[in-house]
């Protein structure tokens, strides 16, 4: 387990060092142009959804660490091609390797996670993942941006050359990892399996209602953060980019700041309450949103504001992170936990790819409707979440349930033996 948060961290690292300075690269750097440079962030989506599908049952078939090694590989040689690539194709071609990269190695590490873990120990791994790869990322994307030079196309070659390096020495250390065995589904290397097993999971309601729930938290969170909530703080709100970067910072900090301290209230509390009490902290980020650029208050309020929002997103996503993903894993049944992974992964790409489309023109322009909508979207993963908590099982809902009734029936046999002794 120690091991796969290095990689956890090292590829956040590498990632931090390219994600934040991608368009400038290709827009001006190369010189190829805003359409170009929409062109490939559009790819790296496309590409996730097209491999997301076949990464689940590559999981179930061959387990993750072979997965997790091939897409570390394909992440690689697309970083560094993308540092040297000139042309419009070559760039969009790398963009496909490298997105289809990054968007497996996704699954792959958590069914890792899953694989290395117990149901007491499993939300606070998954806690541990998030706090290293948000570290990993602000750390990287703060040593690159000292690094890159606008001027000079050889700094970023750099950049990127560092990002290819970070997957390669993951790999080594991913290579030294002895998984447990995990259990495998008979017959899991057919495609008539296959078919069947994504039939399961579209049977099994509670992950169906999961999944729906997860696009809504993703749309209304993660696709507006350098879209349509950025657009909005700059046109309605009149914010800076130094202080636009500085709600980015203040998102991480909260994050990193907060995590551990906020998975020890969140590990004896019932997730779907949890996740419906997320869906409030973020509407009340929605309405300091709106204050920031409806309030009609000084430069400076507004500023605070805005900053708050996106440190109120941080706080709930410090809260999501011990409790969505091991969800996701306990509802999977034995041998599944890639299938499950993978398609909340392919959920979570889909409203990537949705969020900032609708959001960015939305931000820029609708100002008003633009925060309600997605005030009644936080609303709204409350009312889902509530939802989801009448279809889990208790021990689902509240993990700790499942511990204290095996010690309570260990306890029961061990007396029962004893008196049998007797």
């Amino acid at each position: 387990m120690r091991r796969i948060h290095v990689g956890n961290a090292l590829s956040a690292f590498g990632l931090g060092f390219t994600v934040p300075y991608l368009y400038v690269y290709v827009a001006q750097v190369r010189g190829l142009g805003s359409m170009t440079a929409g062109l490939v962030l559009a790819v790296f989506a496309v590409a996730a959804l097209v491999v997301l599908p076949f990464a689940g049952r590559a999981i179930v078939r061959r387990g993750p660490l072979p997965v997790l090694l091939a897409a570390l590989v394909t992440a690689a040689v697309g970083s560094l091609s993308l540092g040297l690539a000139g042309g419009a194709s070559a760039v969009l071609m790398s963009a496909v390797a490298l997105g289809a990269g990054q968007a497996v190695m996704q699954p792959a590490l958590a069914t890792m996670i899953v694989d290395c873990s117990s149901a007491e120990t499993r939300s606070r791994a998954f806690a541990t993942q998030f706090f290293l790869q948000n570290l990993g990322l602000g750390v990287g994307g703060l040593i690159g941006g000292h690094l890159v030079d606008a001027s000079s196309v050889s700094s970023f070659t750099l950049l990127f050359a560092v990002e290819a390096a970070m997957f390669l020495v993951l790999v080594v250390v991913m290579s030294t990892v002895r998984m447990p065995r995990a259990p495998r589904i008979e017959g899991a290397p057919g495609g008539r399996s296959a078919k069947g097993s994504w039939k399961q999971l579209l049977g099994n309601r509670a992950m169906v209602q999961l999944c729906v729930l997860g696009f809504v938290l993703f749309f209304a969170c993660y696709g507006q953060f350098e879209s349509g909530l950025a657009a909005y703080g700059v046109e309605a709100a009149g914010v800076s980019t130094s202080a636009l970067g500085t709600a980015l910072a203040a998102n991480t900090a909260m994050i990193v700041v907060a995590q551990f301290a906020v998975l020890k209230f969140v590990e004896r509390r019932r997730r779907s309450r949890v996740i419906a009490a997320v869906g409030l902290i973020w509407a009340v980020a929605w309405v300091a949103a709106g204050y920031a650029g409806l309030g009609h208050g000084s430069q400076e309020m507004a500023t605070a504001a805005f900053i708050s929002t996106y440190a109120l997103f941080g706080l709930g996503e410090a809260m999501l992170s011990p409790t969505v993903a091991p969800l996701v894993a306990d509802l999977a049944p034995e041998g599944m936990a890639g299938q499950y992974n993978s398609a909340f992964a392919l959920v979570k790409q889909l409203a990537l790819a949705v969020g900032p489309a609708v959001g960015g023109p939305m931000g820029a322009s609708l100002h008003g409707p633009y925060v309600v909508t997605f005030l009644v979207f936080s609303l709204g993963i409350t009312y889902l979440a509530v939802r989801l908590g009448r279809r889990l099982s208790a021990v689902q809902d509240q993990p700790w349930l499942g511990k204290s009734r095996v010690v309570a029936q260990g306890a029961a046999a061990a007396a029962g033996a004893a008196r049998s002794r007797a």
